[in-house]
């Protein structure tokens, strides 16, 4: 049976050496996040999902879903009373505003305990993590009387959301949507259409589901532009905040799918449902790129989780599994063979797990901060920057993170052997699950093109510039330090792999569009990999200060400064072949004849 135990350290490490909740008192939210009320969240959010959450992970795995004849849907045993248990423990409104009910804590902290919930039971975490996705774009493009009626409800998780985007004829090319919402005459709006792989889309754990639904008003553009948000309830919802009738909203079928088997992922039908516009008409992209960017961050989150429980697992194996003997001689002689430590493979294989995790943790809170930041630093200049960075390092999060997520998954059932194949080890559910984390939300490939084709440029180059100069910054402190210099030269070797492949794109993507496109996924990977790299700079930075101050724990740091140097000696020298990748272009990529593709 698997096992999974929050890595609460490792996150207490980050949180105080890398982001620095410290050092962000004087932010609007952060006063409250002192370091016992975040040791507090970090321990009680952990034993949470340790003990309600992680014991239905399998359950839901083989239970899945059912959709009844009256297109209702049961969730797998035990997710209702549990789903109970979370809303009753308050977990779900950590970061939420204060004004409808939630603790205002800032991001990066919930972040935390999101990880932890994903690692525990990645399919239950998608019921609250759909709903706060809904809730971002309410809060920003929200009516007064829309917030008013829906927030609370859905903040306390008395109330689930959705977000409504994808048909059977468009994923992501949203101008291809069909869904149409025509104005009756009390300033509502009749939805109809069809939505599939819809996340959470019904399911028994709340009274209410707020879907929001991208649909196309009477005579707008056939293209993106045309595109507005609508908030669509399941159940209607009187003046004095009481349910009201069904709306004509349901489930016509639960998706049969690889993975995330708890996760009610459906195909919902609205049948002349009535709903509401949210913002401006025809100015839906912009609200959906809110619950978007959300949702992206999340899902990195997601590749994170995954690769963490198997990870823990394929280290427990290891101990306990004996098989052959070390390459320079018995380790224990007494016994009949050594366990499956002592083979370097292995330990290859735990290492990258390793040092892949803790980097990716890193980022990831990291970059909950500057999701903070960007909407409560104390300066214009600080919010700008935070705004930059996160919205050029998102597609890398989410691309990177799921993909090296997925890898991670693979590697951990690969150190089981045969074992890591068959069910009741549960390893290969963790593989099901993690694949889908690369597909949707975007797809990586899609990822890759965001940051090449858009982050990039945009605004004259000034995020990729901003993270540039960040990175040389952290590399210029650590060539001083004994214990970080050979890190800090190698991540500038990769840095100046990731600055010459964008001025290649630069110099040849007006050429030939196809050469950036052809290149955008190794693009990607480079600046995960220095973005990673820096994490992991600051990491063995701050490890070898408290090594020489005498401070911490020994054996924690000291393992620390180990990993660091296995990322800069295994993983940094990726980028000068991703770098040649890049720099290999589209001709041979697109070359051959459609017709030739196929052998026989």
């Amino acid at each position: 049976m698997p096992q999974y135990t929050p890595p609460i350290r490792d996150t207490r490490f980050v949180l105080e050496h890398v982001v620095g909740l410290d050092r962000h008192a004087n932010v609007d939210g952060f006063a409250g996040a002192t370091p016992d009320t975040v040791d507090a969240v970090l321990e009680e959010g952990g034993r949470f999902v340790a003990d309600v959450l992680f014991p239905l992970n399998q359950v839901g795995d083989e239970h899945g879903c059912v959709r009844h004849e009256d297109g209702s849907v049961t969730t797998a045993p035990g997710f209702k009373e549990a789903y109970a248990r979370f809303v009753e423990s308050g977990w779900g409104t950590l970061s939420a505003p204060e004004a409808y009910g939630g603790q205002a804590m800032p991001h990066v902290v919930s972040t935390a305990f999101q990880e932890y919930m994903i690692s525990a039971n990645m399919a239950f975490a998608m019921y609250p993590g759909l709903a706060h996705g809904a809730i971002a774009a309410l809060v920003v493009k929200g009516s007064d009387e829309q917030k008013a009626k829906y927030l609370p409800r859905m903040v306390s998780g008395e109330w689930g959301g959705t977000m409504n985007l994808t048909e059977p004829q468009c994923g992501t090319d949203l101008g291809l949507i069909r869904t149409r919402a025509e104005p009756q005459a009390d300033g509502s709006y009749s939805i109809t259409g069809t939505k599939i792989f819809i996340s959470a889309g019904e399911h028994d754990l709340t009274d209410n589901i707020i879907h929001l639904v991208l649909a196309k008003t009477p005579g707008a553009p056939d293209s993106s532009k045309g595109i507005s948000l609508f908030v669509v309830p399941k159940m209607m919802v009187e003046d004095d905040g009481s349910l009201g009738a069904r709306n004509a909203v349901s489930c016509g079928s639960i998706e049969h799918k690889m993975g995330i088997h708890g996760n009610s992922t459906c195909v919902m039908n609205y049948d002349g449902a009535t709903g509401w516009l949210v913002g401006e008409e025809m100015k839906g992209l912009a609200a959906m790129f809110i619950m978007m960017n959300a949702a992206r961050l999340g899902v990195g989150l997601q590749g994170l989780g995954v690769a963490e429980t198997a990870y823990q697992n394929a280290v427990h194996y290891a101990r306990d599994r004996r098989q052959g003997r070390a390459l320079t001689g018995p380790a224990e002689p007494g016994e009949k063979a050594d366990t499956l430590f002592v083979h370097p493979d292995v330990r290859r294989m735990l290492m990258e797990g390793k040092a892949w995790t803790e980097g990716l943790r890193a980022l990831c809170l990291w970059g909950a901060l500057q999701v903070d930041l960007e909407h409560k630093a104390g300066s214009e200049e600080e919010r700008q920057m935070a705004a930059d960075l996160i919205g050029l390092l998102t597609p890398v999060i989410k691309g990177v993170g799921t993909d090296k997520g997925y890898d991670i998954a693979t590697a951990a059932q690969q150190v089981y052997g045969g074992h890591g194949y068959i069910r009741e080890w549960g390893m290969e559910q963790y593989v099901r699950d993690a694949r889908i984390a690369q597909i949707y939300e975007g797809t990586n490939g899609v990822q890759a093109m965001d940051l090449v084709g858009r982050k990039l440029a945009q605004n004259g180059g000034r995020a990729v510039q901003a993270f540039f100069k960040l990175v040389a910054e952290d590399i210029a402190a650590a060539k001083g330090v004994e214990a970080t210099a050979d890190f800090a030269a190698r991540l500038e070797r990769a840095l100046g792999d990731l600055q010459a492949a964008t001025m290649w794109f630069m110099a040849n993507g007006m050429k030939n569009p196809n050469h950036v496109g052809a290149g955008a996924v190794a693009y990607m990977h480079l600046m995960g990999l220095v973005a990673v790299g820096c994490m992991w700079l600051r990491m063995a930075a701050a490890a070898a200060r408290l090594i020489e101050g005498g401070e911490g724990d020994a054996s924690f740091l000291q393992a620390k400064l180990v990993t660091a140097r296995f990322f800069a000696e295994r993983a940094l020298p990726n980028a000068g072949s991703l770098r040649r990748q890049i720099e290999g272009g589209a001709d041979a990529i697109m070359a051959l004849a459609e017709d030739m593709f196929l052998a026989a």
